[in-house]
């Protein structure tokens, strides 16, 4: 008795291919966004435990700009911080939308948020 052969066939490996190269390129398009976000969130946090409740607000965005600029991160800049003031504590917050082309006319959106408080506590 014979039995058929076993094995992949090239259009199994060619789809497979095809599948992983995709996923591939997702990957590569969707860590650096992240990493980014990573560095924004580490640059507030940053931002909250070394500056006082006082501190003006052109002093906090000029610092977050430096971390901007030792991370190297452009998407979010001293500017784009909405910075307000209640009961003794100083609100760090940013909110931003990060654009991701893939192919043609399809992108990625993704929206962020990140935010610190100076003095809490």
């Amino acid at each position: 008795m014979r039995r058929g052969q076993r094995g992949v066939s090239l259009l199994g490996v060619i789809f497979w291919g095809v599948i992983v190269g995709l996923g591939l390129i997702l990957a590569l398009r969707i860590v650096p966004v992240y990493t980014e976000y990573a560095a924004v969130k580490r640059a507030i946090s940053e931002l909250t435990q070394r500056a006082e409740p006082q501190t003006p607000p052109s002093q906090l965005r000029s610092e977050f700009d430096k971390f901007a600029t030792i991370d190297d991160f452009t998407s979010v800049s001293g500017r784009d911080l909405v910075i307000t003031r209640e009961e003794g504590r100083t609100k760090i917050e940013v909110h931003y939308q990060r654009l991701v082309p893939l192919f043609a006319n399809v992108s990625l959106a993704f929206d962020f948020e990140a935010h610190g408080t100076i003095g809490a506590p």
